[in-house]
């Protein structure tokens, strides 16, 4: 099996996605952003980063590269896709995943580790792990706080993954980072199969990190690549 991990000028997260991917037994390709073809991926990893120096708005100009199409075709047809930080924000912008995102409440970039509660397991992201499961995972960025219109269908759906919370598990103002609404770290498409999430599991895939937790998240997804969500 094969994941495409598109890489967009300022990108900076790809290698360690790859790395991590390699990790939980994952072969994985770069495919640059100008690329068309993505025949014979089994998922697909938007990395971390700051695609296009992040000008006019985070993802606004990545959205618009020639790999889109082939993406939104693969991910409307069912094949796992997720979106990591600045992937994220690039699948909200291209209209994959609802919301947007704005800078962080207190507009400072926020590089230090937080805690994620699993939300719902019905995503190719979080099927590897259980309700109500605290991860430990880095957060990297300035606009991380996810802002919606829709909020109200967004959680009567079931379409937030993951929120951010204290080490006990607890959600509240003092444990949301970046003043995110409804304290929300990661978001899933109806369909399960494209999720994406602010913080980083994929620099949380080893214990000399400072957490490994990131691999439950990665596992599942690896997972989704060979069986589909049920």
């Amino acid at each position: 099996m094969t994941i495409a991990v598109i890489v967009y000028p300022g990108t900076n997260c790809e290698h360690d996605i790859v790395h991590a991917l390699d990790l939980a037994g994952a072969d994985s390709e770069l495919v640059w952003h100008r690329d068309t073809d993505l025949a014979g991926a089994d998922g697909i990893v938007l990395p971390g980063g700051f695609a296009h120096g992040d000008y006019l708005r985070t993802g606004a100009i990545a959205r618009f590269s020639p790999i889109m199409e082939a993406i939104a075709q693969l991910a409307h047809e069912g094949v796992p896709t997720i979106g990591v930080c600045n992937g994220f924000q690039i699948l909200c912008e291209a209209g994959l995943l609802p919301g947007a995102f704005v800078a962080n409440r207190g507009l400072k970039f926020i590089c230090a580790p937080t805690h994620v509660r699993v939300e719902s397991i019905d995503s190719v992201l979080t099927r590897g792990a259980y309700i109500g499961q605290v991860l430990r995972l880095p957060l990297n960025s300035y606009e991380g706080n996810y802002v919606a219109d829709d909020i109200n269908k967004i959680e009567s759906e079931g379409d937030v993954t993951l929120r951010y919370c204290n080490a006990g598990g607890s959600i509240d103002v003092s444990a949301n980072p970046n003043g995110s609404t409804n304290s929300i770290a990661a978001v899933a498409s109806t369909s399960r199969n494209v999720v994406g999430i602010m913080p980083h599991p994929e620099r949380a895939c080893e214990e000399i990190l400072g957490s490994s937790d990131g691999m439950v998240l990665l596992e599942g997804f690896i997972a989704s690549t060979e069986m589909p969500l049920s």
